[in-house]
């Protein structure tokens, strides 16, 4: 169940054969990723250099992982595949269709009698065709494949865009659109471009209130949220091998906010002790005999200049806590600068909310970092001044926390313990009071704090920083408190000052659980049968999209014209939409609700064209296809930032709308338009965005000589009957080209099952 050993070590001799043939070819010595990428390529053996950022590369994941929301989508897609089990080992982890209102025990009976049908159906599905199936509560998907099913050295793919968490266990793990997952699942190769490499060095050592949550905030306030994109960061140096595995791991997570493919550390000690810790000696044993190739060549870091893209040193003997946000995961303030930035800014100084949890922090280190706070605020009878709650990563932590008296302690001071789930992080929060849409403060531990993205109100300040920053920023209740410098008051009146948290990497007394929620699937489920109730409104089965004409797209209209960031939450947001994640007719009700109209700067609000009246954009979407009028979309830079929620694709596809252009794209967006037989395409001048009018009708004028490496002409018709034409890049290539031919990826796999 845990781990297939067998196959850990194929993947191991695998390694060291096509390593050296790499090295030899590439000719000079390899980082880790580069390992791990010419070990994993799809024909087997490294018969060529690649580009970086240029070739694209068909790899040969060892995993596929599925979350529930994304999985319905994904399973739904596998059906119509045409095979009879899936080809490589995979799971489904129910983490997301879990609301956050009371506490753990009432919110995971409510969701289990909410989402039954949902859960029903994957777990048949799973059962039928040999997948691993973690029921409601057994925790979020990525603490629980760095505890069962990460391993140093492996590539695996997911359907969310923090699978690269598992990069805490030296993986590449890398976040996809469920089309890319069903490719792997069908025993396809998986395309990517072959990525650029950052290179982060780590020198000092973590002390005090600094934490490996820091490492990423620095990150994320370096490099932005897309100075990653196209890219793989690799973290080495005295620093990165000083960390526990998990602390790894959050860094990794958190690298998906900064765009990146993925991220990876080289395989230490830390991670000998987890894999032991967790039950997988074997592992251990197996990656032993292959340690060299685990990590980057010697002199790769020795010289880090002259084998990375990019590199950053990070120095963590003075690296400050840090607290990022508002409104965005890379607005870094070191905690010392915070009073300074709080006020000029205008932010609520008054915290109302401290969170704890999510896949990025809910360890059990970080569970033990953060009640050691909790611990000195009960004995010296500090009240806490802001509400407080806990999302454990899975029933393994849970259970084990539980033993060890975290719970209680958590409990004393008044915390609600939700659900081993998602929860809050994902707007799977209840939070009374917020559709009073107030303007407040909240911090938490998790990845993503964009506008309305936790509770839905998007006057609700969030910020980004450690569980035990949180601990102490919700126990004081203020934005601007210092805990290295400042004091609270107990109720006796005396001053108090928080020493420096502590908490075990690992338990002493090793992890426990009675129940940790896992499905084995049937030995043989040829005989399973899956009914989807036609009139339900949680799941639909998927009708085939339509195969491309081989004409140029005439007569198009503007749909919406984006303004400023739009991502994936604003395509298709999540939230009470998950419910509907299986149901691509209701789901594509929230189409771009939440971008911004450039002409009129309102949400879900745009110009049908037909009519000239203004309403909702999927109301003016389902118009326009309802009369067979083609439409486009318009964006700015970055669109499609933010989670691999390959709805956000689907939808526009299945309203009528043909091609998406957009200054630039997130990578994980990009192939999610190209697998579901969209025009993902960019401007080739970004100034002609600004060319663009609310009324105008749209021309493709060569698409009919569609061709890598071509760019295309479009033709945008004025209102005034002016026109401009401009030209449209591409990435696709001769594959990509032949699903957008076919319709979708998907028909191209059904096609050839």
């Amino acid at each position: 169940m845990a781990f297939d050993i067998e196959m850990i070590k194929k993947v191991y001799s695998n390694m060291t054969s096509r390593v050296d043939a790499a090295r030899e070819i590439v000719g000079r010595p390899l980082t880790l990723t580069e390992k791990i990428l010419y070990s994993h390529l799809w024909e087997g053996a490294a018969k060529q250099g690649y580009k970086r950022g240029v070739d694209y590369v068909d790899f040969a994941p060892d995993r596929v992982a599925c979350q529930d929301a994304t999985a319905q989508m994904a399973l739904l897609q596998f059906m119509h595949a045409g095979k009879k089990t899936v080809a490589v080992p995979t799971t489904v982890h129910c983490d997301h269709l879990i609301l956050a209102k009371v506490g753990a025990e009432k919110d995971l009976a409510y969701a289990k009698k909410q989402s039954s049908e949902v859960f029903d159906f994957l777990s048949s599905v799973s059962n039928k065709y040999g997948i691993g199936f973690w029921k409601p509560g057994s925790g979020i998907i990525h603490q629980i494949v760095l505890e069962n099913y990460a391993f140093p050295g492996g590539m695996m793919i997911g359907t969310d865009s923090h699978t690269v968490n598992a990069g805490g266990l030296g993986m590449l793990a890398i976040g996809v659109g469920g089309a890319d997952a069903v490719d792997v699942m069908s025993g396809m190769g998986w395309e990517l471009k072959f990525p650029k490499l950052i290179g982060v060095k780590l020198t000092g050592k973590l002390s005090g209130w600094t934490a490996p949550k820091d490492v990423i905030l620095k990150v994320a306030d370096i490099l932005t949220v897309k100075g990653g994109t196209g890219a793989i960061v690799e973290y080495f140096g005295e620093g990165a091998t000083n960390m526990s595995c998990t602390g790894k791991g959050t860094i990794c997570n958190m690298g998906a906010e900064i765009g990146a493919t993925t991220s990876t550390f080289g395989y230490d000690d830390s991670m000998r002790r987890y894999l032991s810790a967790t039950g997988r000696q074997d592992v251990v044993d197996a990656a032993d005999t292959v340690a060299s190739y685990l990590t980057g060549d010697v002199e790769v870091y020795a010289n880090p200049e002259r084998y990375f893209d990019q590199v950053i040193e990070i120095n963590l003997s003075e690296l400050e806590p840090h607290i990022n946000g508002p409104f965005t995961p890379d607005r870094g303030t070191p905690v010392s600068e915070m009073k300074a930035e709080a006020k000029a800014n205008g932010w609520p100084i008054k915290v109302e909310w401290g969170l704890i949890g999510s896949c990025t922090n809910s360890s059990y280190e970080d569970m033990a970092r953060a009640v050691s706070i909790v611990n000195q605020a009960v004995e010296h009878g500090i009240t806490p001044k802001a509400e407080f709650g806990i999302n454990p990563g899975s029933e393994q932590i849970r259970y084990t926390i539980e033993r060890d008296g975290m719970i209680a302690a958590f409990e004393k001071m008044g915390t609600k313990v939700f659900t081993n789930a998602c929860g809050p992080c994902i707007g799977q929060w209840d939070r009374a009071g917020a559709d009073k849409q107030e303007k407040n403060t909240i911090v938490h531990s998790f990845n993503r704090n964009f506008s309305k993205r936790a509770d839905g109100n998007p006057n609700t300040h969030a910020f980004v920083t450690s569980p035990e920053m949180v601990a102490a920023l919700a126990i004081a209740g203020r934005l601007d408190f210092n805990p290295l410098t400042d004091t609270l008051l107990n109720d006796k009146g005396e001053e108090v000052k928080l020493t420096a948290p502590y908490g075990d990497e690992l338990p002493k007394k090793g992890f426990e659980v009675d129940d940790n929620g896992f499905q084995a699937p049937a030995q043989d489920g040829s005989a399973i049968k899956i009914e989807v109730d036609s009139s339900s409104d949680r799941l639909q089965l998927l009708a085939p999209f339509e195969a491309w004409d081989g004409k140029n797209i005439i007569g198009a209209k503007l749909l919406i014209k984006a303004y400023g960031k739009c991502t994936t939450d604003h395509i298709s947001m999540a939230g009470p939409w998950l419910r509907f994640r299986g149901h691509l007719d209701n789901i594509s009700n929230n189409m771009l609700i939440g971008a911004v109209n450039a002409y009129n700067q309102k949400t879900n609000a745009v110009k049908n064209q037909l009519t000239g009246e203004y309403d909702a954009v999927p109301a003016v979407a389902r118009a326009y296809k309802a009369a067979g009028v083609p439409s486009v979309v318009v964006g700015d830079h970055n669109y499609g930032e933010g989670s691999s929620r390959e709805h956000a694709a689907m939808e526009p596809r299945f309203l009528g709308v043909k091609a998406v252009l957009v200054k630039s794209f997130a990578r994980i967006h990009e192939t999610n338009l190209k697998k579901q037989g969209l025009l993902g395409l960019t401007f080739a001048n970004e100034a002609d965005y600004d060319k663009i009018q609310e009324d105008d009708t749209i021309n493709f004028l060569d698409l009919v000589d569609f061709a890598p490496g071509k760019p295309l002409s479009i033709e945008f018709v004025h209102a005034d009957g002016s026109k401009d034409i401009i030209l449209a890049n591409h990435t696709y290539n001769a594959g990509q080209i032949g699903w957008y031919v076919a319709g979708s990826a998907l028909n191209l796999i059904a096609a050839e099952a």
